[in-house]
């Protein structure tokens, strides 16, 4: 089986900074993309930011030019580095990897629990 473990959330006054991460453990054979998504309540899940192994990342429109996505292929993980913030951050975040299992030729996508990432006015 294969878990996202995420860290990093908290409460932070509007313009402070969080860093987020994420640990991919477990039985993995390659993870092709890994990423951030978020939610508030009574809104669907809304991509935030993604790596994917080629070197390509992909950031909301909200995310651009104040969270930096970073990973460590070698250790399965991913950070985001989120500054500047404002209260519409507001929410949890999830983290998501689309992982191939050892000796199987299919991705599977896996989730996280999420961590709660709060800023006050």
């Amino acid at each position: 089986q294969v878990q996202l473990v995420e860290s990093g959330g908290g409460l932070v006054q509007t313009g402070g900074s969080l860093k987020l991460s994420c640990v991919a453990t477990g039985s993995i054979g390659n993870i092709k993309e890994m990423g951030w998504y978020r939610q508030v309540p009574g809104k669907q899940r809304e991509l935030v930011a993604v790596l994917i192994t080629d070197g390509d990342v992909n950031y909301s429109d909200t995310a651009k030019g104040r969270f930096t996505i970073s990973s460590d292929n070698r250790k399965n993980s991913v950070s985001l580095q989120m500054n500047n913030l404002n209260p519409e951050d507001t929410a949890v975040y999830y983290c998501n990897a689309d992982v191939r299992r050892p000796g199987l030729p299919w991705y599977t996508q896996y989730w996280g629990r999420g961590t709660q990432v709060t800023v006050s006015s």
